[in-house]
């Protein structure tokens, strides 16, 4: 069988354009689907923003609304944002408990199979400006996804250990295709961005791999 290795990170935007599209690719084609969140950039090198061009986040303030309007989903910016980080200097925090909880969370997910569908609930409250970050929001989002959250955290700090591993050989593997987010691996054949998922889908369709009962179904 094909197998489909999808890397994705919280904070993306991009990610959240995406993540409706991957969850129907999974369901309509005959594809072993590797749900492989990593963390964002902001931590995986923490002077990205400090270092980068002053043109990056402006350009990407105007591209991602654009887009999710092109798209028609809804957007907002995060409440609270997911990477402590100060926008004037691009400066990343040591610490990042939000980040490292939901981390946590889409890891323990993705064991019980339901990965990308904790991402969707979780990206959809993040990136359209309502309430993520409390209980209350994300047992809910949890719920969508047909997990509990209580049950998520208590595998979560009973396993920290293969929570860190798996993170670590999520971006280790990544890093053997692109650095950036959502990225695409069919069969060691990648395709980065949410502006690449039609390629993906062509390419899914060039090798008959469309599921029988889905057959002539819109997504």
């Amino acid at each position: 069988m094909a197998a489909l290795e999808i890397y994705w990170s919280f904070r993306s935007p991009y990610s959240y354009l995406a993540i409706g599209r991957l969850c129907a690719i999974a369901r309509a084609y005959d594809v072993e689907t590797h749900f492989r969140p990593v963390r964002p950039l902001a931590m995986r090198e923490p002077d990205f923003f400090e270092r980068g061009r002053k043109q990056f986040l402006p350009y990407l303030m105007r591209d991602f609304p654009r887009e999710a309007e092109r798209l028609g989903l809804a957007f907002g910016l995060p409440q609270p944002d997911p990477i402590d980080m100060d926008m004037a200097t691009g400066k990343v925090a040591a610490e990042q408990p939000l980040m490292d909880r939901l981390m946590a969370l889409g890891i323990a997910a993705c064991e019980e199979g339901k990965g990308l569908d904790f991402a969707r609930a979780v990206s959809t409250r993040v990136w359209t400006g309502g309430a993520w970050s409390d209980d209350a929001s994300l047992s809910e989002a949890a719920s969508e996804a047909g997990l509990d959250l209580a049950a998520l955290e208590a595998w979560a700090r009973a396993n920290k250990e293969k929570v860190s591993a798996t993170i670590e050989a999520n971006e280790a593997a990544q890093l053997l295709h692109h650095w950036g987010v959502p990225l695409m691996v069919l069969d060691g054949e990648p395709f980065f961005g949410q502006d690449r998922i039609d390629s993906l889908v062509w390419r899914l369709d060039q090798l008959g791999l469309k599921r029988a009962d889905r057959a002539g179904r819109p997504d």
